[in-house]
């Protein structure tokens, strides 16, 4: 059985680290006795008075120091990390990274070190339980509400979003390097990357630990959650203004045609909006979201045959419930929203899985 010092050996630690207290030299000292001979630690501009940790890892054999004056957040430490193992650590395998105020366990980062050894080319993400009692109920809330719009936006299906914990093989360092997000931010914008790309994702259970109820975590919870939720929003930005420009222009082509029968009026009207709506949501989703780089008519066929089928349920999905209930006016578009917001959340997954998919 292969020993875990051989299995770990060019696995780097990474751990971003702000004005740290004790507790950063604990974690560095329980990585190494775990079997890690490597530990990476980036000073992200902490004062003056958290300097200490620091000093005392640098004697400690096997721990290299980055840092910079200027905090720049947990984003920019990361990617400092992996620039600098890109650049001078050329047989690096993978890196691990951890937080520096003890919530990742040494245990757990070994494990998570030998799922991504063991699956070449996968990341690999440690993962909390969060139905616990000990967990904080704002943690609980918000990784529970990120999941769920990670699911239905993105197709990304995971249990923790926000986790810290994340075996990275070293193949993906220097393109996970020119990652947007300089913040938290950053984690999610990696998620969205790895999807977008191909690269696959493996989970791996890990002990949930929340040391003085996560007290010295630097989360800035409206800036930080602002930043988190905007790469989400993007991909989902679009098909809202496009639903937008697809309710005005159905609403006003209602009126335009109303002298035409029921069927007719709401065909016509849901034809003439879509065309436009369309053709914004296409461009949209080529150049914004899903940066297709040079011309794809493939994509557009693609496109346009989801369109199509999209139009005819839609008409019918109004048709049908605007017969049903007797609705007239205004209640018809009510009646098309809420079609078109169950049609959205199919379509763009079908978008993203299908039309503008990119190959690994």
């Amino acid at each position: 059985m292969e020993n875990i010092k051989d299995k770990l050996k060019n696995i780097i630690v990474v751990i971003p680290s702000l004005n740290p207290d004790e507790k950063l030299m604990k974690v560095v000292e329980s990585m190494i006795a775990a079997g890690f001979s490597r530990v990476l630690i980036v000073n992200d501009g902490s004062d003056s008075e958290h300097l200490k940790p620091f000093a005392e890892a640098k004697e400690t054999s096997g721990c290299t120091v980055l840092g910079y004056e200027e905090n720049r957040g947990k984003g920019h430490a990361l990617k400092t990390a992996f620039r600098y193992i890109t650049e001078h650590e050329p047989g690096c395998r993978g890196v691990v990274t951890v937080d520096g105020d003890g919530q990742h366990s040494a245990k757990d980062s070994v494990l998570v070190a030998s799922d991504m050894i063991d699956n070449p080319g996968c990341v690999v993400l440690g993962c909390r339980d969060f139905s616990k009692k000990d967990v904080p109920t704002h943690n609980m809330l918000g990784n529970r509400i990120t999941s769920l719009i990670f699911g239905l936006l993105c197709g990304i299906r995971l249990s923790d979003t926000q986790t810290g914990l994340r075996g990275i093989p070293g193949e993906y360092l220097a393109e996970f390097s020119d990652i947007e997000g300089e913040r938290f931010e950053y984690e999610t914008n990696m998620l969205l990357y790895m999807k977008e790309n191909g690269i696959d994702l493996l989970e791996r259970s890990i002990d949930t630990i929340y040391i003085e109820d996560n007290k010295s975590s630097h989360f800035r919870v409206f800036r930080d959650s602002a930043k988190i939720y905007r790469p989400i929003l993007k991909f989902s930005l679009g098909s809202i203004m496009s639903m937008l420009i697809d309710l005005s222009l159905f609403t006003i082509f209602c009126r335009i045609f109303s002298y035409l029968p029921d069927t007719q009026e709401i065909f016509v009207a849901t034809f003439g909006a879509r065309i436009v709506s369309s053709l914004f949501n296409y461009f949209y989703n080529r150049n914004a979201v899903f940066k297709s780089e040079g011309s794809d008519r493939g994509s557009m066929l693609r496109y346009y045959m989801l369109a199509a089928m999209q139009l005819t349920a839609s008409w019918l999905g109004v048709s049908a419930l605007s017969t049903l209930f007797k609705a007239v006016g205004f209640a018809k578009t009510a009646i098309k929203v809420l079609v078109d917001i169950t049609l959205f959340l199919i379509s763009f997954q079908i978008q993203r899985e299908w039309v503008f998919k990119k190959e690994k």
